[in-house]
């Protein structure tokens, strides 16, 4: 989930992308880690956000017993956090495992991340690239998406 990684390939290609938007700024000073430029579906921007659980952390123990169960739970979390943002951008969590697993919705953005890439770029491996990337367990590197 390299989020500098993901803007400067996004960049190279042409794809338009910001770090963020002050209008997704929240009253307690928080916002999504990002937000495309340009309309991702229905005319919407998409706005995102980006974490990374320790699935083996005591917090966690109980809700890490099924795989995913954590990387869910944390986009939950953001979800709820962020459920205030204007219309203007539709919402999309990403959360990743140290150990691996990846969000549900997280897992269908980075097919349709890659699938985009793939059109501007014509590289058929730009979907592999999405999810090598977003297993890299680092918050540094997965701190911005598109």
């Amino acid at each position: 989930m390299s989020l500098g990684f993901r803007k400067v390939g996004m960049v190279w290609r042409s794809i338009p992308s910001i770090k963020e938007s002050s209008e997704l700024v929240r009253d307690d000073s928080k916002c999504p880690d990002g937000s495309t430029l340009i309309p991702w579906l229905a005319g919407k921007s998409l706005a995102r956000d980006v974490t990374i659980v320790n699935t083996v952390a005591e917090s966690y123990i109980s809700i890490s017993t099924s795989p995913g169960g954590t990387a869910e739970h944390a986009a939950a979390r953001k979800s709820a956090k962020y459920s205030s943002l204007p219309s203007s951008h539709i919402f999309q969590p990403l959360a990743s495992e140290t150990l691996g697993p990846i969000n549900t919705t997280g897992i269908t953005f980075f097919a349709e991340l890659g699938r985009r890439l793939t059109d501007v770029s014509g590289d058929p491996r730009e979907t592999a690239y999405q999810f090598a990337l977003s297993n890299y367990p680092s918050k540094m590197i997965c701190a911005v998406v598109v």
